[in-house]
């Protein structure tokens, strides 16, 4: 009785390639068919949100330069003393 089980030939160098090139085909089309079922936010909204994002960094960075201000005023009289 013959196997029942046939092995099966394993795929060339230049198959395995193809397939490659086809999964990043199709991981691209996918990507670009959710981007289009992005709900993108208006012009207005866009520099709405900017503007908060920059506000909030030069709170941060005013906030923090003191901090850093303090911090080494008080090290320096530390140090003096």
């Amino acid at each position: 009785m013959a196997n029942a089980v046939e092995k099966k030939d394993k795929p060339s160098f230049f198959q395995r390639i193809g397939n490659f090139f086809k999964r990043i085909g199709r991981y691209f089309k996918n990507m670009w068919h959710e981007l289009k079922k992005v709900t993108w936010p208006a012009k207005k909204d866009v520099l709405n949100y900017s503007l908060v994002v920059f506000a909030f960094m030069v709170i941060m960075g005013v906030i923090i330069g003191v901090i850093d201000f303090g911090s080494g005023a008080l090290i320096d009289w530390i140090i003096k003393l």
